[in-house]
């Protein structure tokens, strides 16, 4: 797994439960890292924007330690030998990410969404930062929630009578993802046109893209210390077999999220 970083300003990585010598560390712009995986894997990868250590030490981030906030996930080595992966919008999102396979077979497509989608989000479910504690006004955007997320309703979440894929449609929401990134998920069944596949790949997963990406990998910074991960629990349903960058970036990458 290549991360490649292309913002403006440093970004803090990591990778648990992998290795500790790679479960945290900085990506300066421009930048990538490169993580042996095994075999058989799976994970999330996603970023925390607008980090910073206050006077005390203590580290706070305006997206990302919650919802919402871009998702990449992967299962490695999964049904018939393919990598199943994809960029999720379900939890919401906080910044432009890329996936893209290099040196595999099959379909190998690549996964993501590289538009600005805070500056437009919706009223409702746009988040702007107050002292770097995330809440929704009406204001300058640094994420933008899910349906899910800002109203709680099991319409959106996909949850209780609307559980399955006849019950629970896009929404008007939902609707704002996916005309932007046609090919990232927008809601928790949007499985055919947001799930991909390829075998025996490389992995190159890019920050803020520019329109044209290489995957050239340009360098492996050192592991630095490391960050608890954030809490995905409120997506309802995972998605596999399915940095707006302020002035410190963290991307954190789980893999105790259950595969349905």
């Amino acid at each position: 797994m290549h991360i490649h970083h292309m913002a403006g300003h440093p970004i803090r990585a990591g990778t648990p439960p992998l290795p500790a010598s790679a479960t945290s560390f900085t990506l300066n712009p421009g930048s990538t890292t490169v993580i042996p995986l095994p075999a058989s894997w799976s994970g999330r990868v996603w970023a925390q924007t607008g980090c910073i250590t206050g006077p005390t030490g203590n580290f706070s981030c305006a997206t990302g330690a919650t919802p919402p906030a871009t998702l990449a996930e992967f299962t490695l080595n999964g049904a018939n030998g393919l990598d199943f992966y994809d960029v999720s919008l379900v939890d919401g999102y906080n910044l432009p990410l890329l996936v893209r396979p290099v040196g595999g077979s099959g379909n190998c497509s690549s996964a993501g969404c590289a538009e600005d989608l805070n500056s437009a989000c919706p009223t409702q479910l746009r988040v702007v930062s107050s002292a770097y504690t995330a809440v929704t006004v009406d204001g300058p955007g640094v994420a933008c929630k899910s349906a899910c997320d800002a109203f709680g309703d099991p319409q959106y979440c996909c949850s209780g009578a609307y559980s399955t894929p006849q019950k629970c449609k896009p929404s008007s929401y939902s609707m704002y993802f996916k005309t932007a990134c046609p090919s990232a998920y927008s809601y928790a069944y949007d499985d055919a046109s947001s799930t991909f596949t390829c075998a025996g790949a490389d992995y190159v997963i890019t920050f803020c893209p520019s329109p044209t990406i290489t995957g050239k990998s340009i360098g492996v910074q050192p592991p630095q210390t490391s960050a608890a991960p954030p809490d995905y629990s409120k997506s309802g349903r995972s998605l596999i077999p399915s940095l707006t960058i302020m002035y410190l970036l963290m991307m954190m990458v789980w893999t105790s999220f259950s595969l349905i």
